[in-house]
C-alpha cells in the first residue's frame, strides 16, 4: 500500500515536514522524512527568519498588555462591587480569586501562545484539529464585542469634545436649558447631567421597539473613533505597539493628579472610607463570590484571543511567568488604586449635595416655624435638632435628613458613573473644563488600550489563516472595521445605549465562559498538563510546581463552571432587563426586552458557541478535512544544512536500493504510535548532527 507525501499540521508537539529532493537537488522518487525537534511533547517555533510579528522591546509588551488588561472595568465596575458587596470585605473574595482562576488561566493563554507562535486560530487547530472550533467561536466573541467596545469610545469623544469651554458654568451639562417648554420641565424633574446624558448625547427612544434614524452626531463621532482604531491597528504591533505608550501609562497619570487633588477635597475620606468599610457579614453570601470571580474573569480579558495573540509575538525564551505575576499584580493593584480615587472624588460629591440638601431643608423647616429653625440657622444646628423632629412632621413635609452616608448609597456603575454621576461632581471642582478634559481624555487612554488588543486577538486570527495571508494586513483591517462600523450603526440610534446593555448582557458571557473553560481542558487535558509544564520549563527555566497544578487541573475548570452555571441559571430565572428614558418622569424606568430582541440575543450567544462542536463533528466524522490551512505559519520545510547534508546522501541511494514509491498522507488525527506502527512501512530514526534530540526518519516498506 504506497502513502503519499504531504506535509501535515504539527501534532501533539511534534513538527512534521517533508523533504521532498535529494541533497543533490533531484527530486526524491518515494518516501517521506519527518523531522522532530526538541523535546518530545513540545512544539519547536524557534526558526529564523520566521515571519511572524514580534514586540520591538521587553517595554513595549508590558505596556501594551497592561493597557489591554487595565480597562473601563477597573475605573466603573469595581469600585461599584466594592461598594455592593461588603466594603474592604470585598477585596477578599476578589485577591482569593485572582490567585486561584485569573493568575492560572492568564498564564495558560500567555504561555500556549509564546509557544506555538500563533494566533487563537492556530493554536487550538494545533493542539488537535476537534478543537479548531474553539479558536472560531474565541473570534466570533471578540468581534460581537469590538462592535459595542468602541461605542463607549464614541460616547466619551462626545463628552471629550464638548468639555471644551472657558469656564465651569459653559459646561453643557451644567444647568437645564431655559427654553420654558418640555425640555427644561423635563430636565427639572432629572438633573442637568441626567438629562444632558439621555437628552443632548444620546436623545434616548422611549423604548428598544422606537430606536428611530441614527442621531448624526453620534454617527460621526463612531466614525471618528473607528477610523482612529484602523489608523492604530491597520499594520498588527508595528503600529499599535507604538501608542500604548500613551494608553498606558496617561491613566495613571491622570488617576494620580485626581487623586492628589481628591484627598485634600472636604467629604473625600468619608466617600474612602464608606466603600472600604468591610461588612465581613457580606462573605457569607455566595453572590459576592460569584461577583468576585467574574470581575477577576473579565477584568483579565481571558478568552478573547488577545493574550495569546501577544504571548505569541514574544521570543520562545522570555519569562512568560514572571510577566503573568506582573501583570496580574498591576492590574489587581490598578482597580484598588482607582476606586480610592473614585471615591474620594464622590465623596467630595456627596459633601457638597448633603450641604445643599441641608439648606434646601432649614429654609423649608423654617418656613413652617419647626423647632426653632430660622432661614439663617447653621447647619450643625439642624445635624443637632434635625432627628428631634416628630416622624410625622417630617412625613409630612416628606423630608428625610441629609447625610453623607445617604448620598453615597446612591450607587452607580458604568456608563452611569462616567457619564452622570462623576461628571456632576466635576461641576464642583475648579477649573472643571480642565478636569473634565482630563477625566474622559483618561477613558479614551484606557478604552483605546482595551480595544487596541481586543481587535489585535480578532485580527491575529484572521491573519494565520493561509487565504487572508494574499492580502495586506491595512486593507485586511480595513474591511474589518468598515464591516464593524456598519453594524455599530444600530448604536447611534435612540436605542443605542438599550441594545449596548443587551449586547454587554449576552453576547460578551457565555460565549467567553465556555472558551475560557475548553481552553484549560485542551491546555491541560488534551494537550497534556505534564507537557505544557516542560513548556514552560523549557522558555523560562521554571518548572510551575503544585500551586499552578492544583489550579489548573481542578480549581480554575471548577470556577469557571461556576461562573458559566450561574450565568445561565441567571438569565432563565430572571431575564437581563435595560432601564430606558421616560420623559413624562424624567427618570429611568425598568423593562424587559421584546421577545425579538432576546431571540436575536440567542442567536448571539449559539454564533459564539456553536463553532466549537460543529467544528469537532465535522473533523469527527471527516466531513471537513483536517489539514484545512488556518495555520500555515506552523507548518515549514526543513532544509539541508551542512551537518544533515552528508547523512541524507547516504540515505537517498538507501532510498534507491530498498524504498518503494509511497501514495495517500497520514491523518493529522493519527496519534504517534499510529504513525509508528503505520501498516505502510516503518520508520527508521537516526540522529542528525549533534542534537540529541533532533531525528531523521524515513518511511521505508517491508
Amino acid at each position: 500500500m504506497a502513502a503519499k507525501a504531504e506535509p501535515i499540521g504539527p501534532r501533539n508537539g511534534h513538527e512534521l515536514a517533508p523533504l521532498n529532493t535529494r541533497a543533490d537537488g533531484s527530486e526524491r522518487p518515494h518516501g517521506v522524512t519527518i523531522v522532530l525537534q526538541g523535546s518530545r511533547g513540545s512544539l519547536q517555533r524557534d526558526v529564523p527568519g520566521e515571519d511572524r510579528a514580534a514586540w520591538s522591546g521587553k517595554v513595549q509588551f508590558f505596556l501594551s498588555i497592561i493597557g489591554y488588561s487595565v480597562g473601563l472595568g477597573n475605573i466603573w465596575r469595581f469600585p461599584y462591587l466594592c461598594q455592593q458587596n461588603g466594603g474592604g470585605a470585598f477585596l477578599i473574595p476578589f485577591l482569593i480569586m485572582l490567585v486561584l482562576e485569573g493568575i492560572p488561566l492568564f498564564l495558560i493563554e500567555m504561555a500556549i501562545g509564546q509557544k506555538m507562535r500563533l494566533g487563537c486560530l492556530g493554536v487550538w487547530n494545533t493542539i488537535h484539529p476537534w478543537l479548531g472550533g474553539i479558536g472560531i467561536s474565541s473570534c466570533v466573541v471578540t468581534l460581537f464585542v469590538a462592535l459595542y467596545y468602541n461605542v463607549i469610545i464614541t460616547w466619551v469623544f462626545f463628552y471629550l469634545f464638548n468639555s471644551i469651554r472657558l469656564t465651569g458654568d459653559q459646561l453643557p451639562w451644567a444647568h437645564c436649558p431655559q427654553d420654558n417648554g418640555t425640555a427644561e420641565i423635563e430636565c427639572n424633574k432629572a438633573s442637568a447631567t441626567v438629562y444632558f446624558w439621555y437628552r443632548e448625547a444620546l436623545d434616548a427612544s422611549p423604548s428598544i421597539d422606537e430606536p428611530g434614524v441614527p442621531r448624526w452626531w453620534i454617527v460621526l463621532y463612531l466614525l471618528l473613533a473607528w477610523i482612529i482604531v484602523f489608523f492604530i491597528v491597520m499594520k498588527g504591533i508595528q503600529s499599535s505597539g507604538k501608542v500604548v505608550y500613551f494608553t498606558s501609562l496617561f491613566p495613571y497619570v491622570v488617576l494620580t493628579i485626581f487623586f492628589i487633588r481628591g484627598i485634600t477635597l472636604p467629604g473625600s475620606s468619608d466617600g474612602i472610607l464608606h466603600m472600604y468599610k468591610p461588612k465581613l457579614e457580606k462573605l457569607l453570601q455566595p453572590t459576592v463570590w460569584l461577583d468576585a470571580a467574574t470581575q477577576v474573569f473579565y477584568s483579565f480579558g481571558l478568552a478573547f484571543g488577545s493574550l495569546i495573540a501577544f504571548g505569541s509575538y514574544n521570543p520562545p525564551n522570555n519569562n512568560c511567568v514572571r510577566d503573568v505575576l506582573l501583570v496580574s499584580v498591576c492590574n489587581a493593584l490598578t482597580a484598588i488604586y482607582a476606586s480610592v480615587v473614585i471615591f474620594s472624588i464622590l465623596g467630595f460629591k456627596a459633601f457638597t449635595m448633603t450641604e445643599s440638601c441641608i439648606t434646601k431643608q432649614i429654609k423649608i423647616l423654617a418656613l413652617h416655624h419647626i423647632g426653632g429653625f430660622q432661614l439663617n440657622s447653621t447647619h450643625d444646628y439642624y445635624r443637632q435638632e434635625f432627628p428631634k423632629i416628630n416622624e410625622n412632621i417630617t412625613s409630612a413635609l416628606n423630608l428625610t435628613e441629609c447625610t453623607i452616608g445617604q448620598q453615597l448609597e446612591q450607587a452607580a456603575e458604568g456608563t452611569g458613573l462616567a457619564f452622570i454621576v462623576f461628571t456632576q461632581a466635576i461641576l464642583k471642582l475648579t477649573p472643571a473644563p480642565f478636569w473634565s478634559i482630563t477625566f474622559f481624555l483618561m477613558l479614551l487612554s484606557l478604552g483605546l488600550g482595551s480595544q487596541i488588543g481586543i481587535m489585535e486577538g480578532m485580527l491575529a486570527c484572521i491573519f494565520d489563516i493561509d487565504f487572508f495571508k494574499r492580502l495586506t494586513k491595512p486593507m485586511i483591517t480595513g474591511v474589518v472595521c468598515t464591516f464593524c462600523f456598519t453594524v455599530g450603526m444600530i448604536f447611534t440610534t435612540g436605542a443605542g445605549e438599550y441594545w449596548l446593555k443587551m449586547f454587554d448582557s449576552f453576547a460578551g458571557t457565555i460565549g467567553l465562559v465556555v472558551v475560557a473553560l475548553l481552553e484549560m481542558i485542551a491546555v491541560i487535558y488534551i494537550y497534556g498538563h505534564e507537557k505544557f509544564t516542560n513548556d514552560i520549563y523549557e522558555m523560562t527555566g521554571y518548572r510551575p510546581g503544585l500551586y499552578w497544578q492544583v489550579t489548573w487541573r481542578y480549581v480554575g475548570p471548577f470556577i469557571v463552571t461556576g461562573i458559566l452555571i450561574s450565568s445561565v441559571v441567571s438569565m432563565l430565572i430572571s431575564p437581563p432587563e435595560y432601564s430606558a428614558w421616560d420623559a413624562a418622569e424624567g427618570h429611568t424606568v425598568k423593562k424587559s426586552y421584546p421577545d425579538w430582541v432576546l431571540g436575536i440575543a440567542v442567536v448571539m450567544i449559539l454564533a459564539g458557541v456553536l463553532p466549537i462542536p460543529v467544528v469537532l463533528l465535522l473533523r469527527r466524522f471527516q466531513c471537513l478535512a483536517f489539514d484545512v490551512d488556518i495555520h500555515q505559519g506552523s507548518i515549514r520545510r526543513i532544509e539541508t544544512t551542512v551537518s544533515t547534508k552528508e547523512m541524507m546522501s547516504d540515505q537517498d541511494s538507501s532510498d534507491s536500493e530498498d524504498g518503494i514509491r509511497t501514495s495517500g498522507r497520514f491523518e493529522d488525527s493519527s496519534s504517534d504510535e499510529e504513525i509508528l506502527n503505520t501498516r505502510t512501512g516503518r520508520l527508521a530514526m537516526k540522529p542528525i548532527g549533534r542534537k540529541p534530540t533532533t531525528f531523521k526518519m524515513d518511511v521505508n516498506n517491508d
